[in-house]
């Protein structure tokens, strides 16, 4: 197969894409061969996801040249570049919401049997697809139920069911848990071994370790690095992707709480939660731990009146009842969705509407509102979050970094005391990880209450001054700064020890 591998499949070649006159892409190279993984990585707005939209056919290059088996193409449509066999997983999904798992995965391909859909072979094929991603979602089940993790396998079982010669995933693990990850790696191995050359992006570098051959780094949409992926470690891969050393990740801990900021007792949370009694103090970062599925999303939800709950809530040592999200930011609190795209912004509005929707009247004159004001307000928070960007784009366009800090910016334009904060960094890079962190911890040291609610256990160890750890909708354990350990939270989440949350120690 040797020589084989060696002819690309596809290949750019001298690249470059510009919109107007802004050219985001500057003469980049990228060399895809069969059997072979090449991740390409860099921080958001780095150029990456221009460069997969240019080889899967969904915008042609500005300058240079796309080559298919060593002659040169310029698709025209998409379906020319899937007529090659060429696919995409993309990060925001692409699915119909309304209809079922199987018609999805066969919207466009569909078995027929004479003028009749042949829905028994087509029943039979998404069964297969599903089992070989170890996924247990009905084919009947409608795409608008399922997580966002069972959302991504049906993407991936679409892209299973052609005949791929290349594969771009565009961060295809993002809203994937631990093990949905190592099935979606054995996956990506079966292809390879299979003769299929997978583009693999990434913001997870153990993943693009542990699974590219080849690596290509970009930064302000060029190529800074490319070559054999084992030549560099994680350490050198940050480095590169942000030109500077990334050995300083996390702030160090005040480990300086004032008083009692948020008390709950015995919240009960129907078909998610069971009996969370917790506390929370002003300037701390409070860390809440869990596999997908152990209610940290939902019991913080009701906390903030997302979602009904039962139970009792002191807000700075008052009793509340908090039954709707606009009682939760009268009170001084606002929760930070992990679901930026569907739940936290309007990606069809610019910034300015964006930023001020959740402090909007702060912005009404006279029932006009102050596009001055507005405008101010936003200046400030490209200043402060350093979010990039052109300011009247769209939010789709903005990278998913930048996205992320316009959220961060729209919910602290509010002034809350406590705030809660979902998958901080769910999605972005490095680079922009270690903003999120600075800005966590200088809102903890201005006195605000602060919970950070991560899948990633580093992350959870690095920020927060206490962790807790939820199994099947309930609290497992506390840890102090000093016992949090993967060793220690893993334990906990997966139900093999068991401890007592100081505050319930202490009632």
């Amino acid at each position: 197969m040797g020589d084989v591998v060696n002819q690309p499949v596809l290949e750019l070649r001298r690249v470059s894409r510009s919109f107007g006159p802004i050219e985001v892409l500057h003469d980049v190279d990228i060399v895809l061969r069969p059997g072979r993984v090449h991740a390409l990585i860099g921080e958001n707005g780095a150029g990456k996801s221009t460069t997969m939209k240019i080889m899967a056919g969904y915008q042609p290059p500005s300058q240079g040249e796309v080559e298919f088996d060593g002659q040169p193409v310029r698709f025209q449509t998409i379906a020319e570049a899937e007529g090659l066999g060429i696919s995409m997983i993309h990060q925001e999904f692409n699915l119909a919401e309304q209809l079922t798992v199987e018609q999805n995965i066969f919207l466009g391909r569909e078995i027929r049997r004479g003028l009749l859909l042949d829905k028994p072979a087509m029943r039979r094929r998404t069964r297969e697809l599903l089992a070989r991603l170890d996924c247990s979602v009905s084919p009947d089940r409608r795409v608008s139920d399922l997580s966002n993790s069972d959302k991504q396998m049906v993407e991936i079982a679409k892209a299973l069911l052609r005949d791929t010669r290349v594969l771009i995933m565009d961060e295809p693990t993002a809203v994937l848990t631990r093990s949905e990850t190592a099935v979606l790696l054995r996956q990506v191995r079966a292809l390879k071994e299979a003769g299929t050359a997978v583009l693999f992006t990434s913001h997870k570098l153990d993943e693009v370790s542990e699974i590219a051959d080849d690596l290509t780094i970009m930064r302000d949409g060029r190529v800074v690095w490319s070559g054999p992926a084992a030549e560099m470690d994680e350490h050198d891969m940050a480095t590169a992707m942000v030109g500077r050393e990334m050995s300083d990740l996390f702030a160090p801990k005040l480990g300086q709480p004032g008083d009692l900021a948020l008390e709950v007792r015995n919240l009960n949370v129907a078909g998610h939660a069971t009996d969370i009694s917790l506390s929370l103090r002003q300037g701390e970062i409070l860390g809440v731990a869990g596999l997908i599925g152990s209610g940290r999303t939902e019991t913080f939800e009701a906390i903030c009146g997302l979602r009904p709950g039962q139970g009792d809530i002191r807000v700075f040592g008052k009793p509340v009842q908090i039954d709707q999200p606009w009682q939760a930011q009268a009170l001084g609190m606002c929760y930070l969705t992990e679901d930026r795209k569907t739940r936290g912004l309007l990606l069809d509005k610019g910034m300015h509407e964006n930023l001020t929707l959740q402090a909007l009247e702060r912005f009404v004159d006279r029932g006009r509102i102050d596009r001055a004001a507005e405008d101010d307000a936003l200046t400030r928070a490209i200043a402060d979050f350093d979010i990039r960007g052109h300011r009247d784009s769209l939010i789709r366009n903005l990278s998913g970094g930048n996205q992320q800090k316009l959220l961060f910016a729209k919910v602290l334009l509010a002034e809350p005391r406590i705030v809660i904060i979902d998958e901080p960094t769910r999605g972005i890079d490095i680079g922009t990880k270690q903003q999120m962190y600075e800005f966590i911890r200088n809102l903890a040291s201005q006195g605000q209450a602060i919970v950070v609610i991560s899948s990633e256990m580093q992350e959870v160890i690095g920020l927060a001054d206490r962790v807790l750890v939820m199994r099947q909708g309930r609290i497992m354990g506390e840890l102090q700064d000093e016992e949090a350990s993967e060793d220690a939270i893993v334990r906990l989440a997966m139900g093999v020890v068991q401890t007592t949350p100081a505050e319930e120690k202490t009632v």
